[in-house]
């Protein structure tokens, strides 16, 4: 889905950069976590209705992050199956809130990529920005480079979708060398060097033309 078209209001809001940059200093210097203020908030009833919020409600009340965490992301792969943006974007955001809680970087960092991924499919690709960059500033700290890779391809997709070709494809060279250097699949790699070798479609804006 291009650009141009409509796309929802989203689920959830994204905790704030400088918070999520502070948390990451705290673990760094082995200090514990800061407190939430007042957790994620309670579900939406619009998602209540889902035969997965049973299992997502009972390990949030016991506090398992982890089950919480992988509850969401089942019930986001399933909103995403059907289409269904705003309560994929929504189950995603608990999830990816529910990783960070459980200090499990690589799945957060995950999550967030999956974030822009699903804001790009649902026609949202400047909005998309922000995730793939802090995927790709998080993998970049904790040295997964395939990770960092897989983010760098996204964010180059949703500039090209805007019409950003040259950050695109600079984006596609650098997640091409990341690829190479990870445990990244050919498929994966082969996914890079079509970005990188994409043409705009005539009529299409572009930095270069304006």
């Amino acid at each position: 889905m291009g650009a141009g078209h409509p796309h929802p209001a989203w689920g959830e809001p994204r905790p704030g950069a400088i918070r999520r940059a502070l948390g990451r200093l705290r673990s760094a210097l082995g200090a514990a976590p800061e407190p939430t203020s007042g957790g994620i908030g309670a579900l939406p009833l619009a998602l209540r209705r889902s035969e997965l919020a049973a299992t997502y409600l009972a390990a949030e009340r016991e506090g398992d992050h982890e089950r919480a965490a992988t509850a969401a992301v089942d019930a986001m792969e399933r909103a995403i199956s059907s289409r269904e943006w705003w309560p994929a974007d929504a189950w995603a955001h608990r999830a990816l809130w529910h990783f960070e809680q459980g200090q499990a970087t690589l799945e957060a960092t995950r999550q967030a990529r999956r974030i822009g991924d699903l804001r790009v499919a649902a026609g949202d690709p400047a909005s998309a920005r922000r995730y793939y960059a802090e995927a790709i500033d998080e993998a970049r700290d904790i040295g997964a480079e395939h990770e960092q890779g897989l983010a760098a391809i996204g964010l180059g997709r949703a500039l090209l979708d805007l019409g950003r070709v040259t950050e695109a494809r600079r984006l596609a060279s650098g997640a091409i060398d990341l690829l190479e250097r990870s445990s990244a699949t050919a498929a994966e790699v082969a996914e890079a060097r079509e970005l990188m070798g994409r043409e705009l479609a005539v009529g299409e804006r572009s930095e270069e033309g304006g």
